[in-house]
């Protein structure tokens, strides 16, 4: 709240206050450190693949719960869950909002009573399609900024954080 007692616009100034220069922040060690960089890149991507998919009323984790599903089907939410490394109550509801737009439906599993078989809906498979020529889309962006063979570097050396090389080209 400001002095006058209304909120604050956004950017932390008061309504009608001169724009103040910003000051220049100091990371000292942080650049230094491979997590934070990672974590910066990471959420860089992420912010681009976020309004990439935003046409289609995506999050990243849903895209990628819909592409495992599509490669995996009658997959269940505890494979999925552990193959996508999610939270099982997150993925469960996760599950049910994909659902409730009609993208996935869960079956009986054949070989489990206690368990669901995950399979796309037609309509998943079309937003997935659709879905996928997007990232397509938002990953040729990010080879056309790196460079294609720093881009395959890249993923060659973050294959080392997830167990085994990555394919230089996937999509």
């Amino acid at each position: 709240m400001s002095a006058e007692g209304t909120s604050a616009p956004a950017s932390g100034l008061r309504k009608g206050a001169p724009a103040r220069r910003r000051r220049r922040v100091a990371y000292d060690v942080l650049p230094a450190h491979l997590g934070y960089c990672l974590r910066r890149a990471q959420v860089a991507v992420f912010q681009d693949f976020i309004r990439t998919l935003a046409p289609l009323d995506l999050r990243p984790a849903q895209y990628s719960v819909l592409v495992v599903i599509a490669a995996n089907p009658g997959l269940s939410q505890a494979e999925l869950a552990d193959a996508l490394a999610i939270e099982r109550a997150r993925l469960v509801h996760m599950l049910d909002r994909l659902q409730a737009r009609g993208l996935l439906r869960r079956l009986m599993s054949a070989t489990d009573r206690r368990s669901h078989a995950l399979h796309l809906t037609r309509e998943g498979q079309k937003t997935l399609k659709r879905a996928k020529a997007l990232a397509s889309a938002h990953e040729a962006r990010l080879s056309a900024m790196l460079g294609s063979e720093t881009r395959d570097s890249v993923m060659r050396l973050l294959g080392a954080f997830i167990g085994s090389a990555a394919p230089s080209r996937r999509i």
